[in-house]
């Protein structure tokens, strides 16, 4: 995956979307995938690896 660090692999529905540094770039993926509502505390529809939504530094 190119980009540099920090970021976050984002994926969709299984599918890997794209990478994202920050949280508006995360809702960015979403809404290009046709994700409209998404609760970023439900661990239903978010799972956090590596760190909680705001952890975004190594």
């Amino acid at each position: 995956m190119q980009g540099d660090p920090p970021f976050r692999s984002v994926e969709i529905n299984g599918e890997l979307a794209g990478i994202a540094r920050d949280l508006v770039e995360l809702l960015d993926l979403a809404y290009s995938a046709g994700l409209k509502h998404i609760d970023l505390d439900d661990p239903a529809q978010v799972r956090w690896v590596g760190g909680a939504k705001y952890k975004w530094v190594l």
